[in-house]
């Protein structure tokens, strides 16, 4: 190689793609064991209604009303289009990659090492952010349920986080903790406490309506759209947050029994469910009370005050509050499986250490894995309020999303004659769209947002370039300098 083909040679190398084929053939493989294939379309479905089902509902509602008044229907719709177009494509890649790295691995067959890697970081930010911020709002229905239940809350210095009057966030430890006991005891134990926690989480949430409508007064939404096109756009971009999830089950193709054909239909009934769910819960609870009335809350438990306000009466909050404590917890359980198996599959390439590939003999789980994760989620929610993490979770999500839409068109181009279980429907026009409006919704977050999503790509790339690329096992099996083409 001369002098002058070096600079080539090393840009060839961020663009090496892993075949897909291979990527395939080493699912369900990793150091020490194997995961077992366990998971049905039900339970895939509910894996995904669990990551999704309540993160917006329960906790963003409060900060995206005062944003778009009761036009934050609209939000919801928004942002579900938005999440339809990804998840099209997602359905797409599911089902032709059914593999545990989820926008990962089909950003690895389609675009290229480096952007793989940066779309894995992005979904470091995602799932462990957005658990992170889940279970900060999970403390505040588990103070709501004590307070109507009990007449007692737990002391603010230890369940708020470091600048809203607290010093940690106890309750938010808690759950994650919770959820790292279900995932140690293995995929089955842990498909099956979410489905209970999810049909729980429905019924919650239908309880909330069939009050909420008792009370709705057409009057309260009026003015619809106060602040404008602009109001719910703004807020479609916060709202957007609750729809993340809903690529769960992309995250489980190594453990599911018929991924082809299981994964693309999952993704598509879940986003369906959580769609309808988010604008009925969405209306009820602005015309049951006055939008200017969210503002003033001061407490990420909106449904609850919801039920205080209209019905007068304590008991339909504390039963709003006690669904919310189990049914988020679903949450919690079911996005960190999602970031276990990322790193599993991140690890499997090299390009994170060994650590989260081993998988434990007997329970067929990734143990060192989990709890490393859970240890990471448990310090974020302990010590950051929840503001700040939505709206970082949300541009990172939104970035891995673009992503899967433009492996679709790469992919449909490279490799037109790989089996694909489903299709995106309208190509190109539907991967186009969904990239068009990943991209509207990522300008409709704030400076800051984009400061803290900067930081993080340049502290990721600098992960990649001091560690990832060094220890890549794509470039080793290529057989040819690190700078060199996976096809020479």
């Amino acid at each position: 190689m001369t002098a002058g083909s070096a600079p080539e040679g090393f840009a060839r190398s961020l663009l090496r793609t892993k075949p897909v084929d291979l990527i395939v053939a080493e699912g369900g493989h990793g150091e020490g064991g194997e995961l077992r294939r366990t998971m049905s379309l039900l339970q895939l479905t509910l894996f995904s209604v669990g990551a999704t089902l309540g993160t917006g509902i329960f906790v963003v509602l409060g900060e995206a009303v005062p944003l778009a008044g009761p036009a934050v229907v609209l939000s919801f719709v928004l942002a579900a289009v938005t999440a339809l177009f990804s998840a099209l494509s997602y359905a797409e890649l599911a089902g032709t990659i059914p593999v545990s790295g989820s926008s990962y691995s089909y950003a690895y067959a389609t675009l290229g090492e480096l952007v793989a890697w940066v779309c894995g970081w992005c979904l470091l930010l995602e799932y462990a952010v957005s658990v992170s911020a889940v279970a900060v709002g999970w403390g505040s229905y588990l103070n709501a349920f004590l307070d109507g239940a009990a007449g007692f809350t737990i002391p603010a210095q230890v369940s708020n986080p470091p600048g809203e009057g607290g010093l940690v966030n106890v309750p938010a430890v808690i759950v994650v903790l919770f959820a790292t006991v279900l995932l140690l005891r293995g995929t089955s134990e842990s498909a099956a406490a979410n489905t209970v926690m999810v049909f729980l989480k429905i019924g919650v949430l239908l309880f909330f309506c069939a009050i909420a409508f008792t009370a709705f007064r057409a009057g309260n939404m009026a003015p619809f759209a106060p602040m404008g096109w602009a109001g719910i756009s703004a807020a479609g971009s916060k709202v957007f947050f609750s729809y993340i999830g809903f690529d769960a089950a992309s995250t489980a193709g190594e453990e599911a029994r018929n991924p082809r054909r299981d994964l693309p239909l999952a993704i598509i009934f879940s986003l369906a469910i959580v769609t309808a769910l988010y604008v009925l819960v969405g209306l009820a609870a602005v015309g049951a009370m006055h939008w200017t009335r969210f503002s003033l809350s001061g407490s990420e438990a909106s449904l609850a005050q919801v039920l205080d306000s209209v019905s007068g009466r304590a008991w339909p909050s504390v039963v709003l509050s006690l669904g919310a404590v189990i049914a988020i917890a679903s949450v919690v359980l079911t996005v960190m499986y999602g970031q276990t198996r990322i790193l599993f599959a991140m690890s499997r390439d090299g390009l994170v250490p060994h650590v989260f590939q081993k998988v434990s003999p007997r329970r067929r789980v990734p143990v060192a894995n989990t709890v490393i994760v859970a240890a990471f989620i448990a310090l974020l929610a302990a010590v950051i309020p929840l503001g700040r993490l939505v709206d970082a979770t949300s541009i990172g999500t939104l970035f891995a999303f673009a992503l899967v839409s433009v492996g679709v068109i790469i992919l449909r181009r490279t490799r037109p004659e790989l089996p694909r279980s489903f299709r995106a429907p309208l190509y190109p026009v539907t991967p186009l769209l969904g990239i068009a409006l990943c991209v509207y919704l990522m300008v409709g977050l704030g400076g800051v947002t984009w400061t803290v999503f900067a930081i993080w790509t340049a502290v990721g790339l600098a992960a990649y370039f001091l560690y990832g690329r060094r220890h890549s096992r794509l470039a080793a099996r290529n057989a040819g300098p690190i700078g060199g083409s996976p096809h020479e």
